[in-house]
């Protein structure tokens, strides 16, 4: 081999330019003088240029996939039977996100991805519950929605899921793709529950949920329970709020416990109506850099309480978070969850997704939530079996001095 130099260019005669350069890399050629590899094969043929920066990313492909390509040579060469190449694709996309320890952040498949959107959309076909992971990396129930066939079969928020048909998983999304399926087939899913493994089996239903619900209280007390935050939340939470204003209701009652999470723009819009002009929240990523999200001067002026618990989470400790920096409301009840992380989601170009965790939130004041929750401002705890919500009779009593 010999080379030729000039204007930052490679110069490489034409056979297989990347077997060429593979080749190279495997003898241990580098770059040299200003980082430039010449390289001319010896058979007859037309040439290819590269630049330092295209010449730079073949040699970073090489560095970074050789050895997984020769670990993919072995198994579809020596593994006892035939591998499906597409599974082993898919496996190698999920093992470099799972690479990150990140238990929200997943690559998924096409047939995956529609079942998450079907679920952020507020219908889908399922048992009608909700999920995260705890300090452990366990998968724990967050909340199950009314009548469905996980209320039936009396799954509750604080179960951790174990298995789904005699399969564990690793993954949230593969977790929640196992749950789902078509309306009428049957799922088992093994839990735990205060140390005691148990079993149930359901029948998939299409799953309407309803995220939000409003009633009126004695004493002309408005309550607003808001289950989740998925595409016509903050829709749905407006129309509320403007019926309990023409009520002139005291005040009113919104209802987070047992929310786990969902869209954060939908949260958002909903901390919106309910703050003045100012921070709500703002995010940050790996490099330092933040990016504030407001609210406008426009906000409700009837006086409201935040009830909060240990099973709310994620778009809802930002909400939560915003109204306890405020300081004009009260949140009640224990210490939320401490998701306090944000997940892009993407589609490629074959219909596959990437959710990663890019960024974390923080409250307008700058107090951390991932990890630490966000305490309320008076402590509230209930029974297990009480028959009193001594949560709500606080929230009551503090909107009745108003």
């Amino acid at each position: 081999m010999h080379g030729e130099k000039g204007n930052g260019i490679v110069t490489i005669r034409k056979k297989s330019f990347v077997l060429v350069l593979a080749i190279a890399f495997f003898v241990g050629m580098s770059a040299t003088m200003g980082g430039i590899l010449l390289i001319e094969n010896g058979i007859v043929g037309g040439t290819v240029k590269l630049s330092k920066k295209e010449y730079s990313y073949y040699q970073q492909l090489d560095q970074r996939y050789s050895k997984l390509n020769q670990l993919y040579n072995e198994v579809t060469d020596n593994f006892y039977k035939k591998p499906n190449e597409e599974d082993l694709e898919t496996g190698m996309y999920k093992g470099l996100i799972a690479g990150l320890g990140d238990p929200y952040s997943a690559y998924m498949t096409k047939e995956e991805y529609q079942s998450w959107t079907d679920a952020t959309l507020g219908e889908f076909d399922g048992i009608g519950i909700t999920f995260s992971t705890n300090d452990n990396g366990e998968f724990v129930i967050v909340s199950t929605i009314d009548g469905t066939p996980a209320d039936k079969a009396g799954l509750k928020a604080g179960d951790l899921i174990l298995a789904v048909n005699g399969k564990t998983y690793d993954n949230m999304d593969a977790v929640s793709a196992a749950v789902k399926g078509k309306a009428g087939t049957k799922v088992t899913v093994t839990y735990e529950r205060d140390g005691k493994q148990k079993t149930a089996t359901m029948t998939r239903e299409t799953i309407i949920n309803d995220t939000v619900k409003s009633k009126m209280l004695e004493d002309n007390i408005g309550y607003i329970e808001i289950s989740s935050f998925e595409e016509h939340t903050a829709e749905e939470f407006s129309e509320e709020l403007k019926k309990m204003e023409e009520k002139k209701v005291k005040g009113f009652v919104i209802d987070l416990r047992e929310n786990g999470g969902g869209i954060v723009d939908a949260g958002v819009d909903i901390a919106d109506e309910l703050l003045g002009k100012g921070t709500i929240t703002y995010l940050q990523d790996q490099k330092g850099e933040k990016q504030y999200i407001t609210s406008d001067k426009n906000a409700t002026e009837l006086p409201y309480v935040l009830l909060v618990n240990e099973n709310t989470a994620s778009t809802s400790e930002i909400l939560a978070a915003a109204v306890k920096d405020d300081g004009e409301n009260p949140l009640v009840g224990t210490t939320t969850f401490g998701k306090g992380i944000v997940q892009t989601t993407g589609e490629l170009t074959d219909g596959s997704a990437l959710k990663i965790t890019t960024m974390q939130y923080f409250s307008p004041k700058g107090n951390q939530i991932n990890g630490k929750g966000v305490k309320p401002d008076y402590t509230v705890k209930n029974s297990e079996n009480g028959k009193t919500d001594k949560q709500l009779e606080k929230a009551k009593e503090l909107l009745k001095k108003k």
